[in-house]
């Protein structure tokens, strides 16, 4: 079988003859078989010059044919142009066309009109499939070379929904971040529509649909705590009014660090104007897994079978751990169930005096292991808990499940009106519910950094009263 290919310029009237001469022959000859191959005027020279080079071929005009060589393998046998093109069907079939001129260009013409219309409907049907544009902030961070990956393998998000990465940093070496842009790029994500590289924020967030902040600084001990965090107001004063001003109107905005987390995202709520405040979230999410890990190892199951710790307050300065409704699933006793069977996890670990000192010590130390290693360019537990945030928000949180979030308040269980406190939700419809029918209950609170009195707290506002009085001082469940 002989197959030819005819590879021509749109407007070029000796392509519109070859083209019209191989469709003869295709028609009247059961073993002739031609693919045509049309460029666009100004794509044209580029292409031809890349095909050259890759064949080894000699050739510089409109058009070029050759024959593929199907049944026996290797690259293509170039006959050359027009000229050689007529004269090879001419001596091999006994073919020739007395087409003329005014006609050649007509149809070429013709071709070129198809070839713009083919491109125009070609750049519609890909401007209806709008990428999603993700914007990371703080891309520096290695939670964002953990985040990447499943951002843009189709997993989180679909496998039909294409992806605009962005990597927001002014603080970091450009160089860098180039380089984690090269990597990504040579991936091939198939679902990946372009990197890009920002290091000032002049139209940072544009045309932003989620947007991951991960801005964050390491306290000074020697400088007092306002001192060290004086320094990151302004950018998170800017990062909210740019936010404003670029990002879409259904931006989800995800605030995630170590440091002075709900601060962060109240300051951007009070600039992000036009944004309704239940799209920003801070991402306390990973404190509550730390803690499930801590409750995991003591009574020997997998971090996953630990359920609906809550962890209330503000992160990095002062929270409550709540183990009252948590339980645990799959847990080794006396009595067995079907994994959907769990029981309290108080009423499993049978030692109060584990949960008063031990416990809070481990958790304390666990905690101070993760930020060093985020120093030291890890990271992952952070990322985990993006994506397992963003995994809900998109797709429900699974049947029964609370997570730990730091979201705007309404006056839920008494906590002022518009702080930013990490409390009990769950996702439906892509919205987040604080789950308002868990029972206030009469709580008591140790301190755990040196602070040894005790503070008999009946309400978040009380606690909110705490948190300002004691400074770093984590407030702890104790029973």
């Amino acid at each position: 079988m002989a197959k030819f290919v005819v590879a021509g310029r749109a407007n070029c009237p000796y392509y519109a003859k070859a083209e019209l001469v191989a469709d003869y022959l295709e028609k009247n000859l059961p073993d002739f078989k031609v693919h045509k191959i049309v460029q666009a005027p100004e794509d044209w020279q580029p292409w031809l010059e890349k095909l050259c080079k890759t064949n080894a071929w000699t050739h510089q005009h409109s058009p070029i044919i050759w024959r593929e060589l199907v049944d026996r393998g290797g690259k293509g046998l170039l006959l050359g142009g027009f000229n050689d093109f007529m004269e090879y069907t001419q001596g091999y079939y006994g073919f020739t066309s007395d087409m003329m001129t005014q006609i050649m260009i007509t149809i070429a013409k013709e071709n070129l009109k198809t070839k713009q219309n083919q491109m125009d409907e070609e750049a519609r049907s890909k401007g209806l499939v709008k990428p999603m544009s993700i914007w990371i902030s703080g891309a520096s961070s290695p939670v964002c070379v953990n985040l990447i990956p499943t951002l843009i393998n189709g997993k989180l998000f679909g496998e039909s929904k294409e992806v605009s990465l962005h990597l927001l940093d002014t603080e970091t070496s450009q160089e860098k971040l180039y380089g984690l842009q090269m990597e990504i790029e040579d991936m091939a994500w198939p679902l990946l529509r372009k990197v890009t590289v920002q290091s000032t924020l002049r139209k940072a967030f544009m045309d932003a649909e989620i947007i991951i902040v991960l801005n964050d600084i390491v306290p000074d001990r020697s400088r007092s705590i306002e001192d060290c965090y004086g320094e990151m107001i302004d950018l998170y004063q800017e990062l909210g009014f740019l936010i404003d001003t670029f990002a879409k109107t259904t931006v989800r905005v995800l605030v995630a660090g170590d440091y002075i987390l709900n601060l962060k995202t109240y300051l951007i709520t009070q600039n992000a104007f036009s944004i309704d405040h239940r799209n920003f979230v801070a991402v306390t999410t990973q404190m509550e897994a730390e803690v499930r890990a801590q409750l995991a190892n003591k009574l020997n199951v997998n971090t996953v079978d630990v359920k609906d710790v809550i962890v209330w307050g503000n992160i990095s300065r002062a929270i409550y751990i709540d183990l009252h409704r948590a339980r645990v699933h799959r847990y080794e006793s006396a009595i067995w169930g079907p994994p959907e069977f769990s029981r309290p996890v108080l009423e499993m670990l049978h030692d109060s005096k584990w949960i008063e000192t031990e416990f809070l010590e481990a958790v304390h130390s666990h905690r101070s292991t993760i930020q060093a290693a985020v120093k030291h360019r890890l990271g992952i537990s952070l990322a985990s808990a993006i994506l397992q945030v963003l995994d809900c928000w998109y797709y429900d949180s699974p049947p029964g499940e609370i997570m730990s979030l730091g979201v705007i308040s309404k006056g839920d269980f008494d906590i002022p009106s518009g702080l930013i406190f990490s409390v009990p939700v769950r996702f439906c419809g892509g919205k987040w519910e604080i789950q308002t029918q868990i029972e206030e209950i009469q709580l008591n609170f140790t301190f755990m950094e040196g602070i040894e009195s005790e503070s008999s707290i009946s309400s978040a506002q009380d606690l909110q009263l705490a948190f300002k009085d004691n400074g770093e001082g984590s407030i702890f469940f104790k029973e």
